[in-house]
């Protein structure tokens, strides 16, 4: 029964992975999305509420309104021991979005609320797949809402924060080596959750051109306390296996940004961006049925994810009065270690490029677009409680759309 326990362990994986992963979902502005996920120090649109809270004040417009919505396509591909083996990750088609509201209500006192979706996943390797014990499929959805303040003094220094609310949803599908009259047996968890965590930044104009960005998004705690596992095996396996409540603690990363900008003139802005990203917060994962047997119970195991920094730049550059162009790139290292590699996080080192635009058809309105192309380094690794080895590499691409509208 030791094996069905490691199995049952990787649901913690799964769940926590599927809302940070070996990467974060970072698309949380068309505009920033086109100039390499930066935005800690920029404040030209409602976005700042989620990338800085302390920009929001520096907004011109007396109301801020931002929405949009990326498409993630991706192409995973598993290269198995044997050579002769291969596998493609049916990743679904997954759209986060966001929208943003702010309010000048004085000349130094601004207030917002945003909704993003910062964790989520989608991603099916089918039923009869090599690992189909590790993972058939996953769902898993996240929801953000943040309510925000924000006082700026002297039109130098701006401060904000902003409470953050969570939302989390996860069902998750896999096989189980069990073998009985209707074949193998089947495990589904499903359950949701909600966490509580805080958004604070500061940003300062020493001098009109130049801007500087500090933010912090705390740790969450996502502790699923009544999730539902429910176990398809042969009868005379029933009572080691019966359906239960499993309590799951999945904790979100803190985040700490710094960002600085520049004018080079009325035309061209150039941006730079050092995201530091806690993964060491996963020092273990508790994984434990509330319906205890001699082979489930309460698991604990450490996760040995290790921080992160990426670092992203951004260039704008303003055609006309109608027509803004943005590029960007990053680098995204992987949190995960090559002996804790698992199909549910194909996780490598990834370089991510950026382009977009804006069309300001009327003032104060635009329609804003961009692409992200995400390319993953090919990498071998091992999941070495079960000795699952292989191949990984990724190709992600998204489009993402947007509006803005200021007055």
């Amino acid at each position: 029964m030791r094996r069905i326990t490691f199995l049952l362990l990787l649901f913690c994986f799964a769940a926590m992975t599927s809302f940070g992963g070996g990467y974060q979902v970072g698309l949380h502005s068309t505009r920033n999305t086109g100039m390499g996920l930066i935005g800690t120090s920029l404040s030209y649109d409602a976005s700042t509420i989620f990338y800085n809270p302390g920009g929001v004040s520096f907004l011109d417009e007396k109301w801020s309104f931002s929405g949009g919505l990326s498409l993630i396509m991706a192409r995973v591909t598993f290269q198995g021991k044997d050579v002769n083996y291969q596998a493609h990750l049916e990743h679904e088609l997954n759209t986060p979005f966001y929208f943003y509201a702010s309010y000048k209500a004085t000349d130094k006192l601004s207030i917002g609320f945003a909704v993003n979706t910062p964790y989520g996943n989608r991603l099916s390797w089918g039923d009869n797949w090599q690992g189909k014990y590790l993972i058939q499929n996953l769902s898993f959805n996240a929801i953000t809402f943040q309510p925000t303040i924000s006082y700026k003094f002297n039109d130098v220094i701006g401060i904000g924060v902003g409470l953050v609310w969570a939302y989390g949803s996860v069902n998750m599908n896999k096989a189980l080596p069990l073998d009985g009259p209707n074949g193998e047996g089947q495990l589904n968890i499903k359950g949701s959750t909600v966490g509580f965590g805080f958004n604070a930044g500061v940003m300062i104009h020493p001098v009109k051109a130049l801007s500087i960005g500090i933010d912090y998004r705390s740790k969450i705690n996502m502790d699923v306390n009544n999730a539902n596992a429910t176990f398809t095996v042969p009868a005379s396996l029933k009572s080691q296996f019966p359906d239960s409540k499993v309590e799951v603690s999945l904790p979100l990363p803190a985040n700490l940004d710094f960002g600085v900008s520049y004018e080079i003139n009325h035309k061209i802005l150039i941006g730079l961006n050092l995201c530091y990203v806690f993964w060491k917060q996963y020092d273990s994962l508790v994984f434990n049925f509330k319906t205890k047997t001699a082979s489930l119970g309460r698991i604990a195991t450490p996760a040995l994810y290790q921080n992160r920094l990426i670092p992203r730049i951004g260039v704008q550059y303003k055609v006309n009065q109608i027509v803004t162009v943005r590029v960007g790139g990053y680098y995204d290292p992987s949190p995960v270690q090559s002996d804790y590699l698992n199909p549910q996080t194909p996780s490598s080192n990834e370089i991510g490029l950026t382009a977009g635009l804006s069309v300001f058809p009327v003032k104060g309105f635009s329609i804003d677009a961009a692409f992200l192309y995400l390319m993953g380094s090919k990498r071998d690794g091992t999941y070495s409680p079960e000795n699952f080895a292989g191949t990984y590499s990724s190709v992600f691409y998204i489009p993402a759309i947007g509006l803005t509208y200021s007055f």
